[in-house]
């Protein structure tokens, strides 16, 4: 019979110690993590950065990953994106009465083998049973704790008119991957997840490179919606050259079906990195060194004029307005 998570899991009793020793210490403990209401931990040197983010993705299990690899991963390219070192993660679960145990430890090893990637200690967290139908399946709320390194100075109001804009990757990945896992088209394509910690290749842009400006995590939106936030709190244009921007020739025919385009796809591997022209060239050599990077590419560039708008210039030479995103943005994945 397949065990699962009963109310009683979440009542605080023996049937709650023992969820927390089967699955979570087993997979989570280091030597900062507890059993207390908190934990005690190493004070950094110097500045930190705090983020925090939920995750309600559905289905739960996807091509390249599942809830509990894309929560490390949210969280960690957070703080990697203000350049800082991710030390520290607490989570939240909320499970719902009936999830099966064993998928419940296949979502506690794929964070403790993420953490693992990047160095991060998951040192407290907190478990909820929800009744049945209250939830869908598992919920996942993280919160990250990390040090800036020596160099870092990022923000969405640094961008200057002149600077590069770079991604770390094909874009739209992620998103067409849950677009096809929930199976609500018909469509069967070979698309998997983007899903990453990028702290690595941040760090090396910060140290190898410098002069970093904005460094922004593509994910609910995608990169056009990063763009347009971009636009905004800098108080610039951007133009892109469509030629240039990478999506998979998988990720293109599916959303060429069905009409979507992949710059407001989610992506959770994918950074957008803006920072002087002159050194677009350099960030790409370093990016490449990384696996989870190697498909870096400049896309365009921050302009003086067309002030809060993102242009376009397509493949045959003309120029139009990419337009903002609005309204409901497809697949909803939180």
């Amino acid at each position: 019979m397949t065990e699962t998570v009963t109310l009683a899991h979440g009542a605080g009793g023996k049937q709650t110690s023992e969820l927390i020793e089967k699955v979570f210490k087993e997979h989570f403990s280091n030597e900062f993590f507890t059993a207390d209401d908190a934990a005690i931990l190493p004070r950094p040197n110097g500045r930190i950065a705090m983020t925090t983010d939920g995750f309600i993705v559905s289905p739960a299990f996807f091509n390249g990953g599942n809830i509990g690899k894309l929560s490390i991963c949210g969280t960690v390219n957070d703080l990697s994106c203000m350049g800082a070192r991710p030390l520290y993660l607490t989570c939240g679960f909320v499970i719902e009465e009936g999830f099966e145990m064993d998928k419940l430890k296949e979502i506690a090893a794929a964070m403790a083998e993420t953490a693992a990637k990047v160095g991060v200690r998951i040192v407290a967290g907190d478990t909820k049973v929800a009744g049945k139908g209250q939830v869908d399946g598992v919920f996942i709320t993280t919160t990250g704790v990390g040090e800036l390194i020596e160099g870092a100075n990022t923000s969405g109001a640094l961008a200057r008119p002149g600077d590069a804009i770079v991604v770390t990757g094909d874009v739209g990945r992620h998103g067409t991957c849950i677009l096809l896992a929930r199976d609500d088209y018909g469509i069967e394509a070979d698309v998997k997840s983007d899903c990453a910690p990028l702290w690595h290749p941040v760090e090396a842009a910060i140290t190898k490179v410098g002069d970093i400006h904005v460094v922004r995590d593509a994910t609910r939106g995608g990169v056009g919606t990063v763009l347009y936030e971009i636009t905004k709190e800098s108080g610039v244009g951007v133009k892109l050259c469509a030629s240039d921007i990478p999506v998979a020739d998988e990720v293109r025919g599916v959303t060429g079906m069905l009409g979507l385009e992949p710059l407001y796809l989610a992506c959770e591997g994918r950074l957008v990195i803006i920072l002087p022209e002159e050194k677009a060239d350099k960030l790409i050599e370093v990016l490449k060194e990384f696996p989870d990077t190697a498909g870096a590419a400049k896309i365009g560039v921050i302009t003086e004029e067309n002030r809060g708008r993102v242009i376009m210039e397509t493949e045959i030479g003309t120029q139009t307005i990419l337009p903002q995103p609005g309204n409901e943005l497809l697949p909803r994945i939180c």
